[in-house]
Parts: structure tokens; C-alpha cells; sequence
């Protein structure tokens, strides 16, 4: 705080600073009842170890809570239990005894910790472009009541890649939104079976699985949506030496999870197969030495 000094300076003079209550603010920006919720008070000009006492009311002014403690470096934090009876929103009073001064917070609204349940997606498995479904069950919560929905790309050593987020509200006492899936990176680095082999592990394609927040909250890092698992799908076309598509030719495909896959040709040269794990493949044709190409709208590359 900037104090404006109009007296001489050739001589000495008493100055008092006047000591203020310059923020009283919640860290949170709700408040879920019988769950702790943080809260600071920021000062000018208090000293060190001055006391300092909280009390926290509902919206009709009723005590339902308190804190008491001392002011450090011109700042106090601390947290209070949000009591089960509180209802719609509360607030808190900061108050130096010893200064005769004090200040209120703003309110925070207060939620019911609403439980979310029965996580999971509308499909085991997701294509390029799929619009997949997410739900869950958040009994006795208010429609409208917004979520944000984090969906993760599971990882066997637990470090998850976030994929995206976005907002999803409470409708029927259910949460329902649609993703559109797109694999963004190389399926070429997805590791093989073959290259898991070496480090002791075992092929796994892309996964996901999507978390629920409200408040710092959160439902589901346990995966308790399931893991949704993403299926790739090859273009195959083969040529002679003077580029012409060879129809009819045999293939036997040697997939990234280890197992094998045999097929033809149709009478143009070409071949599009579904439903295959993501990662690396290699082809290769018993009854020819010609070579092979994997077309341009081949996704598994």
C-alpha cells in the first residue's frame, strides 16, 4: 500500500501505518459439504504472531464454523470443515482483535458431494471419426450442474497422456456427452509385441478411459469407466514391375500383438481389412516376389 509522506524530512517525525485487512478469499470455488475447504487472509502492516480469529456463517448469518490462529508475513491461511447442515452458500469473517478490524469474504456456493457412479462408454471399441458416448449417474444433483469430463489415454506404467477436456452438465440426475474419436499420432511407434518382448511387457493398442471433476473432485482416475480400445483399419494394394495392380494375390499380414492374418487380393489388386490392432505391420506374399504397397488412405502405417 503506497502512503503519500507530506512532512519536513530535516527533522524527525512520527508516522503511523494503519494496519488493514486487505483480502479475506476462499481457494476454492465451491464448497462440498463435510469436505474441507481452504481459505486466506492477506494484511498490511499487522506484525507477526497477531491473532487472528475466522468465523464462518451460512447465508443466514448463523455461526457454522470458526478458525483461530496467527498472522504471519502479513498472511494467514487455513481450511474449515463445510458443516453438513450448510445450505447454498457461505461466508467468512476475518477479524484482528487486537487491531479492532476485521472483513468478509464473498460467499461460496455449497454443493452436496454428489457421487458419481456407473462410469462408462457407450462402446468397448472406437474407429477413426466414431462419435462415442460417454454416462454416468450422479444421483439427487440439480440439473444443470456442470462437470468437466478429462479423458486420458491409459498408460501401463500409469503415467496417462491427457487427451482432451470439456464441460458436460448434470441432466435427470444423469451426465451424458459425446466424443469424437481421431488417433493424432503415428501408429508406426506404437511398440510391437515383438519390441515389448525385449523389456518384459506385452503389446497394448491405444486406450482410454475419462475422469469427472466438479470442484477439484474427481470420479474415475481409477478407470472405473473401462478401457475404450482402438481398432485401425488397412489398405493393401499390390504392383508388378511395370506398376500394374496384380489381382488375386495371396497375403499373409503379420500384425503388431503378435498374430497373423491371411487374406487375398480382390480382382482390381486391393484389399481393405478392419477391425486391425493399431501399430506397425508387415506383409508379405508366399506365392510372389512382387512388392507390395500399402495404400495412401492406409491409417496403420
Amino acid at each position: 500500500m503506497m502512503k503519500e509522506y507530506k512532512k519536513s524530512t530535516d527533522e524527525i517525525q512520527s508516522i503511523t501505518l494503519e494496519s488493514q485487512i486487505t483480502h479475506a478469499l476462499w481457494r476454492s470455488s465451491l464448497a462440498f459439504v463435510e469436505e474441507t475447504i481452504p481459505l486466506e487472509v492477506l494484511t498490511h502492516f499487522v506484525g507477526n504472531g497477531s491473532k487472528i480469529e475466522v468465523k464462518v456463517e451460512d447465508k443466514k448469518g448463523k455461526k457454522v464454523g470458526e478458525i483461530k490462529g496467527e498472522v504471519y508475513g502479513n498472511y494467514f491461511g487455513g481450511t474449515v470443515i463445510v458443516p453438513k447442515k450448510a445450505r447454498e452458500e457461505i461466508t467468512f469473517t476475518a477479524k484482528l482483535p487486537d487491531h479492532g478490524i476485521e472483513l468478509k469474504s464473498d460467499p461460496v456456493v455449497v454443493i452436496p458431494l454428489f457421487e458419481v457412479t456407473n462410469q462408462k462408454w457407450g462402446q468397448k471399441e472406437a474407429r477413426r471419426g466414431d462419435v462415442v458416448k460417454l454416462t454416468a449417474d450422479v444421483k439427487e444433483a440439480p440439473d444443470g450442474l456442470e462437470y468437466m469430463i478429462y479423458i486420458y489415454e491409459y498408460d501401463q506404467d500409469s503415467a496417462h497422456d491427457f487427451i482432451t477436456k470439456f464441460p458436460c452438465r448434470v441432466k435427470d440426475q444423469n451426465l451424458e456427452a459425446e466424443w469424437e474419436y481421431e488417433y493424432h499420432e503415428d501408429t508406426d511407434e506404437i511398440p510391437t509385441e515383438e519390441e515389448k518382448k525385449k523389456y518384459g511387457g506385452k503389446y497394448n493398442p491405444p486406450e482410454y478411459f475419462w475422469v469427472a471433476e466438479l470442484g477439484g473432485k474427481r470420479f474415475g482416475d481409477d478407470q472405473e469407466s473401462g478401457l475404450l480400445e482402438f481398432k485401425d483399419w488397412l489398405i493393401i494394394e499390390l504392383y508388378d514391375d511395370e506398376n500394374n495392380l496384380i489381382p488375386n494375390e495371396k497375403f499373409i499380414i503379420h500384425l503388431p500383438d503378435g498374430t497373423k492374418k491371411k487374406g487375398s487380393l480382390n480382382s482390381k489388386g486391393f484389399s481393405k481389412l478392419e477391425d486391425l490392432p493399431p501399430g506397425k505391420v508387415e506383409i508379405e506374399y508366399p506365392e510372389s516376389d512382387a512388392e507390395h504397397y500399402l495404400g495412401e488412405e492406409n491409417n496403420n502405417d
